[in-house]
């Protein structure tokens, strides 16, 4: 495993991270033993492999979420005896009215739901476009002085809002969380140099598009179930335009004997401020992601993904579209 090096934080930021969306959340379609064993198989085999971010939200199968995570990873820590400050704990709050008493309830809540005693990392899930950040940070430095969360994140933040949110706390909002993957390049404009230049961490979530670029879709075998269905991405003519991406994903995946989707992660994360969270369906699935993190593509390699992916803009601005007007009213 790697780690991100250069982050002004005091715990390890591992490259590959474990996102947990689908624990308890009906819309992934997985079964109730999914979440009563797979998913703690999951945890413990990520400690083993040295993950080090698992993240979730209360939004998340409305908290199911965070108990699942927080109950397989008091079990995990406890039998492979990994310390517990060598864990990122990963939660966001849903901001429909953050203002500071709502933000201070909600983080006492999830991290009575996780039971892991503090919220190493808290995040606000969406920049809301009605209420200032100074109330909503103003919430999360009650929780840290408190020692409810150690530090705070956001999530969906373009710059300028990221930066607002820092001036407000009046200390290092340490992460940004977006959706980053060869079909969703906008943070390559000024989120990441942002990070790369001031200790910050990108979390890339999404960084397989859902699957798509894992090369299992294709115009004959679209999604059948989950969240997917809703996704455009998934629409036959999109599947038919991203064809010769996953072209070139699966020839240099050949020559490095991976698989597409490791090498969608490997591009993903090979900027030195940016991890990725890929969900995981298996600890199979789990093990293919987390080996991402050693695969090294050659330069050339990185710039023909960066070449492909160019002409899909459409792509991403289809998918981008809610993020980009909660954006815009949130400036």
């Amino acid at each position: 495993m790697r780690y991100i090096e250069k982050a002004d934080t005091t715990r390890r930021y591992s490259k590959i991270g474990l996102g947990t969306w689908q624990f308890g959340s009906p819309e992934w379609g997985y079964s109730a033993e999914y979440n009563r064993t797979e998913s703690a198989r999951i945890v413990r085999r990520a400690l083993e492999l040295g993950v080090t971010v698992f993240d979730t939200a209360e939004a998340y199968g409305f908290g199911r979420s965070e108990r699942i995570l927080g109950s397989a990873l008091r079990t995990a820590l406890e039998e492979t005896g990994t310390p517990r400050e060598d864990v990122v704990v990963a939660t966001k709050i849903f901001p429909v009215l953050p203002l500071s008493p709502v933000v201070q309830q909600r983080g006492v809540a999830s991290d009575a739901r996780l039971g892991l005693d503090t919220i190493d990392l808290y995040q606000v899930h969406q920049p809301n476009p009605l209420v200032h950040d100074a109330t909503t940070m103003r919430g999360m430095r009650v929780l840290r002085d408190a020692g409810v969360i150690r530090e705070v994140g956001v999530s969906n933040f373009s710059l300028p809002r990221w930066r607002r949110a820092e001036a407000e706390l009046g200390a290092p909002v340490i992460s940004n969380q977006v959706q980053y993957s060869l079909l969703a390049r906008s943070p390559e404009q000024r989120l990441i140099p942002y990070a790369e230049h001031t200790g910050r961490i990108i979390m890339a979530y999404s960084p397989l598009a859902q699957g798509l670029l894992s090369g299992k879709f294709d115009v004959d075998h679209r999604p059948s179930r989950g969240v997917r269905t809703m996704n455009p991405l998934f629409l036959p003519e999109n599947l038919e335009r991203v064809r010769p991406l996953l072209g070139l994903l699966r020839d240099i995946a050949d020559t490095h004997q991976a698989t597409p989707a490791q090498v969608a992660l490997a591009w993903t994360i090979r900027h030195p401020s940016v991890m990725a969270i890929p969900g995981a369906s298996s600890v199979a699935q789990l093990e293919s992601n987390v080996a991402a993190a050693d695969l090294d593509l050659t330069p050339s390699e990185c710039e023909e993904l960066t070449r492909a992916s160019q002409g899909l803009g459409d792509l991403d601005r289809v998918r981008e579209l809610p993020r980009l007007l909660r954006d815009r009213l949130s400036r």
